[in-house]
C-alpha cells in the first residue's frame, strides 16, 4: 500500500493545517472517549517539524518511509514497523522523508479538524 485506505481519509476527519507543525502533511484525526486522539499522517514533501512539547505522552509507529525524532541534539531514526514513545513534557521535533506514513496516539487533544470548506 502506498497510502492509507479511503475510509481512513474521510474529509470530515481531515486535520486543520494550522494545527500542523509544518507544511506538506496530510492528516486525519480520530478522538477517544477519554480525550485522547489518534492521527494518521502522510508527509507529502519531506522536511523538519518545529520543536514543540505536549502535556501528554505521544506514541507512534512508522508504516512507510523514515521518521527521525529530534530530541535536543540527538537524532533517533524510526523505520518501518518500529515504534517510539515520547514522554509528556519532552521538547522534540521530527524529520521525515517524502511519502512517510505514521500512526500517532496522543494521551490528550493534539489537533482539531479542518472545516469542510478549507
Amino acid at each position: 500500500m502506498d497510502k492509507f485506505p479511503e475510509f481512513m481519509r474521510n474529509p470530515i476527519n481531515r486535520i486543520a493545517v494550522e494545527t500542523q507543525y509544518r507544511k506538506g502533511i496530510e492528516g486525519y484525526l480520530y478522538d477517544g472517549a477519554d480525550g485522547s486522539q489518534m492521527a494518521f499522517w502522510t508527509d507529502t514533501i519531506g522536511g523538519i517539524s518545529a520543536k514543540h512539547t505536549h502535556p501528554y505522552d505521544e506514541y507512534f509507529v512508522v508504516v512507510e518511509g523514515l521518521y527521525t525524532v529530534i530530541i535536543g541534539e540527538k537524532r533517533i531514526p524510526v523505520g518501518v514497523g518500529e515504534e517510539f514513545l515520547i514522554p509528556k513534557g519532552t521538547p522534540h521535533g521530527g524529520e521525515s522523508l517524502p511519502g512517510t506514513r505514521t500512526i500517532h496516539a496522543f494521551g490528550g487533544k493534539r489537533a482539531h479538524r479542518a472545516s469542510l470548506e478549507d
